[in-house]
């Protein structure tokens, strides 16, 4: 079981690399403003909608 102290070096080199932020910039922000920060670490996708698999479905009829 990990605690909140194995999470902190991790948080804190990725607020280095990716916003530039010194040491004292990590530990002045809250959690809520660290992940604002780093915003959505992958791309939200859509799912496939109704029209998309008909379009797929009637391409690829013989497969």
């Amino acid at each position: 079981m990990s605690d909140f102290r194995s999470g902190v070096p991790p948080l804190a080199a990725l607020a280095a690399q990716a916003l530039g932020w010194p040491p004292d910039a990590f530990w002045r922000a809250t959690p809520a403003e660290l992940a604002t920060a780093l915003g959505p670490i992958a791309p939200q996708l859509e799912g496939m909608t109704r029209s998309d698999l008909k379009t797929l479905m009637e391409r690829d009829a013989d497969a």
